[in-house]
């Protein structure tokens, strides 16, 4: 008997929801709609609301190991049905709610999941889609739509649902599907175990960030990316903590309004939000009352994006890595160890190494791929045995990043490895180059790809957005000379392209891939 509730407590949702209950956490607000007439659920109620989604789950025959597609803002239904998902031992695979149609048809079909958890405000998404309408059996909605053939109430039938008991699981048992988020322009489904949300809440949680059980937590990256999911559920959820939810885009306007009205003490973000709300700053300056941490990934944070914010916040941004291969972030700046223009060191938990193009270890200052090992590393990809053996590789994942390490053990990162190119023989990092455009008052954002020249030579060429009411005639000479200085002579944009946006995938990540 004593085995058999240890092993059930190896489903992830008693960690992070009922070890809280018969303790003071049980009555407190766990999610908060940061909207107008938002709703709140406090950690009883997502207990009770998520064994009442083993019984729907149950109902409708969605039976253990099977997948179920996620498309759901970021709202109080979004941890639910998540959350009890894993306590019927079915598999959530929650998408980017920014997908086109056949994107979504694609991963449906990958992933066979048959039933669709969507918000009403994504409708569109699928209607109209004969694979998908046709094909799926349940589709349930989230919002006012009414009950018809094709599509079900979320909250009617939940209501109809009466409590069930999560099942027995192991920690190695399959607990969620993440899709990659296409900044090669392959989704992949990443499988994770039950035991990967904790290992990422016990190491960089508990070890770098330090989060309490006081924090109110707020995350611009969504629930559906790996970040956003360790951000805004785990780990709050893992301390006991609060969460502010904001379900539509964000925007700097709409991230400081959240900023003003919940007042977060960690704020996670990505460099491009960063460097739109300090630009804003800069012109009309706000303090952020109660934030103590903000944490950037996604990309790789520019120096000047770090030191600006600082200057005009007082409070430091955590430049971290992570993927969706490792869920989180295992390289890291850390509270009283920053160094902007660095990816900081290695999370405690995690051990990480550079190779060469052999698998040999590349020396102190030699660019190398990085691979890093850890527990939170998932299992494969989902039917892509060639891939998951060439980045999956025993113990070690391979990250596809190609980093430079100092003597002090600190990471400065280089560029995808795709993404890198030779000049003259020497290689070139595009992030190098995108940091001297960004340090110039001229640029908001740039990023940088290779380009071939009248003669077949790969030579540097920028996509730059301006700030704002920028007039001046010679920029394109400023900035290459600007480049020139900062950087190398050989380093310097032959071309530069001044546009209003840079492609990203949703979790901010420039799609340098569409560039070239």
């Amino acid at each position: 008997m004593s085995n058999n509730k240890e092993i059930n407590k190896a489903n992830a949702s008693y960690y992070f929801i009922d070890r809280h209950l018969n303790s003071k956490i049980e009555s407190k607000n766990v999610f908060v709609e940061a909207i107008p007439d938002g709703r709140s659920i406090t950690y009883k109620e997502l207990s009770i609301e998520t064994n009442k989604i083993i019984d729907l789950l149950t109902k409708f025959n969605v039976r253990r190991e099977e997948r179920v597609l996620m498309l759901v803002l970021d709202q109080i239904e979004f941890p639910i049905i998540f959350w009890g998902c894993l306590k019927a031992g079915v598999i959530p695979v929650p998408i980017n709610t920014l997908l086109s149609k056949e994107v979504i048809e694609t991963i449906l079909e990958d992933c066979r999941a048959n039933t669709i958890f969507i918000s009403e405000e994504l409708i569109k998404l699928i209607t109209g889609s004969t694979k998908i309408c046709s094909e799926i059996e349940n589709i349930f909605i989230i919002g006012k739509n009414r009950n018809n053939e094709q599509f079900k109430n979320f909250k009617k039938e939940i209501k109809k649902c009466v409590e069930k008991k999560p099942i027995i699981v192991s920690k190695d048992e399959s607990a969620f599907w993440l899709y990659s988020s296409g900044s090669t322009g392959e989704p992949k489904g990443v499988i994770h175990a039950h035991g990967s949300l904790l290992n990422t809440f016990e190491t960089y949680a508990s070890k770098v960030l330090d989060i309490k059980e006081s924090d109110v937590v707020f995350s611009v990256a969504k629930l559906f990316f790996a970040y956003g999911l360790g951000n805004a559920m785990t780990f709050p959820m893992g301390v006991g903590a609060t969460t502010a939810l904001y379900p539509l885009r964000p925007t700097p306007d709409t991230v400081n309004e959240v900023m003003m009205l919940m007042k977060p003490s960690i704020l996670f973000a990505v460099p491009t939000i960063y460097a739109a709300m300090t630009a804003k700053l800069k012109k009309t300056p706000v303090k952020y009352q109660n934030l103590r941490i903000c944490v950037s990934a996604g990309e790789a944070l520019p120096f000047q994006i770090g030191t600006d914010w600082k200057k005009i916040t007082g409070i430091d941004i955590l430049d971290g890595v992570g993927s969706t291969e490792m869920l989180h972030i295992f390289l890291s700046n850390k509270p009283n160890d920053i160094t902007y223009g660095t990816s900081g060191s290695a999370v405690p938990g995690y051990d990480l190494k550079l190779v060469d193009e052999n698998g040999e270890d590349v020396a102190v200052g030699e660019i190398g791929e990085l691979l890093v090992k850890g527990e939170s590393s998932a299992m494969c990809y989902w039917n892509k045995l060639t891939k998951s053996r060439n980045t999956f590789e025993g113990e070690w994942t391979r990250t596809g990043d190609k980093y430079e390490k100092l003597n002090n053990e600190k990471y400065i990162y280089s560029g995808r490895t795709d993404d890198m190119f030779k000049v003259s023989g020497i290689w070139i990092s595009p992030f190098e180059v995108e940091q001297a455009l960004v340090s110039h008052d001229l640029v908001l954002e740039a990023a940088v790809v290779a380009k071939q020249d009248n003669e077949g030579l790969d030579k540097p060429c920028a996509f730059v957005i301006l700030n704002e009411n920028i007039n001046k005639t010679d920029k394109e000479e400023i900035l290459k000379e600007h480049v020139k200085n900062k950087v190398g002579k050989w380093k310097y944009p032959r071309w530069i392209n001044f546009v209003s946006e840079l492609p990203k995938t949703a979790t901010g990540k420039v799609q340098r891939f569409k560039l070239r």
